[in-house]
C-alpha cells in the first residue's frame, strides 16, 4: 500500500511500459506503481497522503550531472559579479563589498566574464560595443587596496588577483610558469594579476578556508536552492589541483552521517589523488543511494575564453595551440590505471585536439579489454564538455562506452568568443545533434557556477541554440538542435546512464527511487522559446515533497 499518491497528472515516465500513466504510488520513497488514477488510488490507505496534480506535467527528478556544487554553495557566500554587466560596474561592486570588510581579509569573486562587458554604465547595446579587456592587478588594487583580492572568471580556468594577493604568494616577475599554468606579464616583465590555469593556484592555496559550520550551513541553503530548480541530484566536480577536494568529501561524509543530505550525490574525486584511491581500494559506485563515490576528474586541457583549450589549428590572429593541462602520456596510463581498479574517468576536453587525443586514449583502452567479459566499472567513463570535435571524431567516439557530459547553456554564452578564437571552426562546437545521431550516450548539466543550474534554462539553449532575449535570430548553427524529449532524456536517464544508477534513477517507474518534478507548464506542448519560463510547482526527494512554490 501507498504512504503518498499523485493523481491527475500528466506524467512524463521514459518508461515505455507505461506511456501514458496520469498517477503515481508511492511507498518508503520508492515508486511502487504508475498507472491511471482509479488504478492507483485503489493503493490508498486511510493515512495516505493524496495529492492532486490538476493536470500539470510530471518528469523524473532532474539531475546537474556536471556542477562544483561545493564550491558554488560556498562561492554563493563571496562577491558576485556575473551579472555586473561592465568592467567599471565590477570595480564599483568590489569596492562596496571590500569597505564592508575588515582590512586584510581576503576577498574572493566569481562569475566576471570580459565578453559579455561594455564600457560606460554597462547598458548592453550591441556585440560591436563589447568590451574584452581583462581586468588587472592595478584595476583591483584602485577598488580594494587593502585587501588579498581573487576574482575567478566564469569558466573557473582564469583569475585575477590584485598586488597584495601576488605579494602573499610571493609572485614576482622572477616566478616562473608553474607547469600547466600561466603568469600574464607586462612589456616589463611584471605580472599583471592575470593567472591562467594551475597558475591560479599558486595563490588560491594560501587562502584560509572555511570552517566546518560554514561549509555545512551554505551546503543545507544550497540543497533547498536546488530542490527549487527541480533538481535532486548532482554529480559534484573537482577543479585542477584545488585545495577543495578532501575538505568537500569530509563536509560530504559528516553530514551523511548525519542524515543532513537531500540530494542524490555523486562524489568526484580529484586526478591527482588516484594513486591515493587506488591503493585505498576505493571503487567507483561505493556507497548509497545518498552519497557514492564517482569519477576520478583529470584535465586534458583548459578552456575556450583564456585561449587554453588544445586545438589542431592555431586560434585565430595567434600562433598558439592552447595548452595540454596533462600530458596525453599521462593521462593514458591514469585511465588504465583507475580502469583496471575500477574507478571510471571524466576527463575534462574542451578542443578538438584534446578530444582526438582522448579518443585514442579510450580506443587503446577498449582493445586491451575486448577479451575480457567482465567489466569492473560501475559507471562508463566520460568526457566533459567535448566542446569542439571533428566529424571524424564522433565516428569514433561513437564505437566507444564513453559519456559525453555536455552543457548546453555554453553554447549561447559562448557565441561572442567563438569566431574570433577559431573563426569558422566554430561549426565543429557544440554540435549536439550530431552527438545524439551518431548514439554517443549523452548528459546534459550545467557546470555551474560557470553556467545558471536552472535546468530549464539549459533545456532552452539545447532547443533553440538561442538566449532566453531570443537572439541569435534563428538559432546559433540551427541544425544542432535537439528535441525537448531529448533535453529532458538527458537531464534524467542520460545523468542516471552516466552514473551507473539507471536502475534506481531517471524515470518514473515501479522500483525506482521516488524523485520527481512537477512543472508548471507543459514543456513539451509550449513554444520552444518559452521552455526557460518554466518553474517547479512541486518537487519530490526520496518521497518527500521538499518544496512547493
Amino acid at each position: 500500500m501507498a504512504d503518498l499518491i499523485f493523481i491527475n497528472g500528466k506524467l512524463h515516465t521514459q518508461d515505455p511500459a507505461i506511456p501514458a500513466a496520469t498517477a503515481l504510488a508511492v511507498q518508503n520513497g520508492e515508486i511502487i506503481a504508475a498507472g491511471s488514477d482509479d488504478e492507483i488510488l485503489e493503493l490508498a490507505l486511510p493515512e495516505t497522503r493524496v495529492i492532486d496534480l490538476e493536470k500539470r506535467l510530471v518528469l523524473p527528478g532532474l539531475t546537474d550531472s556536471h556542477v562544483h556544487f561545493y564550491d558554488w554553495a560556498v562561492g554563493r557566500k563571496q562577491l558576485q559579479l556575473g551579472s555586473a554587466p561592465s568592467l567599471v560596474l565590477s570595480m564599483q561592486r568590489l569596492a562596496e563589498y571590500a569597505g564592508k570588510m575588515p582590512p586584510g581579509e581576503w576577498i574572493l569573486g566569481f562569475g566576471w566574464i570580459e565578453t559579455a562587458w561594455i564600457e560606460g554604465d554597462g547598458e548592453r547595446r550591441s556585440l560591436a560595443n563589447v568590451h574584452r579587456r581583462l581586468p588587472n592587478r592595478e584595476d583591483l588594487d584602485r577598488a580594494a587596496p587593502n585587501h588579498p583580492v581573487i576574482l575567478w572568471r566564469t569558466d573557473l580556468h582564469l583569475a585575477v588577483v590584485n598586488s597584495l594577493a601576488l605579494k602573499n604568494a610571493g609572485i614576482t616577475a622572477e616566478t616562473a610558469d608553474p607547469p600547466q599554468g600561466v603568469i600574464d606579464r607586462d612589456a616589463s616583465g611584471e605580472p599583471t594579476g592575470v593567472l591562467r590555469d594551475l597558475a591560479i593556484n599558486l595563490v588560491s592555496e594560501g587562502i584560509p578556508p572555511v570552517t566546518v559550520d560554514q561549509r555545512t550551513a551554505a551546503i543545507q541553503e544550497a540543497f533547498s536552492y536546488f530542490h527549487s530548480l527541480g533538481l535532486t541530484g548532482v554529480h559534484d566536480q573537482r577543479i585542477m589541483g584545488g585545495p577543495e577536494g578532501a575538505a568537500a568529501f569530509r563536509t560530504w561524509q559528516q553530514m551523511h552521517a548525519a542524515g543532513e543530505i537531500r540530494l542524490r550525490v555523486w562524489m568526484n574525486l580529484p586526478g591527482e589523488l588516484l594513486d591515493e584511491a587506488v591503493s585505498l581500494g576505493l571503487m567507483t559506485g561505493y556507497g548509497d543511494d545518498r552519497l557514492r563515490v564517482g569519477h576520478v576528474k583529470f584535465f586534458a586541457d583548459g578552456a575556450q575564453g583564456p585561449r587554453t583549450a588544445w586545438m589542431l589549428e592555431p586560434y585565430e590572429n595567434d600562433t598558439s595551440t592552447g595548452l595540454p593541462l596533462t600530458p596525453i602520456e599521462e593521462i593514458a596510463a591514469a585511465v588504465e590505471k583507475a580502469d583496471a581498479a575500477g574507478l571510471a574517468v571524466c576527463i575534462h576536453a574542451i578542443g578538438d585536439r584534446a578530444n582526438r587525443e582522448l579518443i585514442t586514449v579510450f580506443e587503446g583502452l577498449q582493445d586491451r579489454q575486448r577479451d575480457s567479459s567482465v567489466s569492473r566499472l560501475l559507471a562508463p567513463h566520460k568526457i566533459e564538455h567535448l566542446q569542439i570535435i571533428r566529424p571524424e571524431d564522433l565516428v569514433r567516439l561513437a564505437k566507444l562506452r564513453v559519456v559525453a557530459s555536455l552543457q548546453p547553456m555554453q553554447v549561447t554564452d559562448d557565441i561572442p568568443i567563438m569566431q574570433p578564437t577559431i573563426g569558422d571552426r566554430a561549426r565543429f562546437a557544440y554540435p549536439y545533434r550530431t552527438i545524439w545521431e551518431a548514439g554517443v550516450p549523452v548528459t546534459f548539466n550545467s557546470d555551474c557556477p560557470v553556467c545558471d543550474p536552472n535546468p530549464f534554462w539549459g533545456m532552452h539553449a539545447a532547443v533553440t541554440r538561442q538566449r532566453r532575449d531570443g537572439t541569435p535570430e534563428g538559432g546559433w548553427y540551427p541544425e544542432q538542435r535537439v528535441s525537448v524529449e531529448q533535453a529532458v532524456w538527458a537531464y534524467t536517464m542520460g545523468a542516471a546512464i552516466a552514473s551507473g544508477q539507471e536502475k534506481r534513477l531517471g524515470s518514473l517507474s515501479p522500483g525506482k527511487l521516488a524523485d520527481l518534478v512537477v512543472v508548471d507548464r507543459d514543456i513539451f506542448t509550449i513554444p520552444a522559446e518559452e521552455i526557460f519560463q518554466a518553474k517547479p510547482v512541486m518537487t519530490v526527494f526520496d518521497g518527500e515533497v521538499v518544496f512547493e512554490g
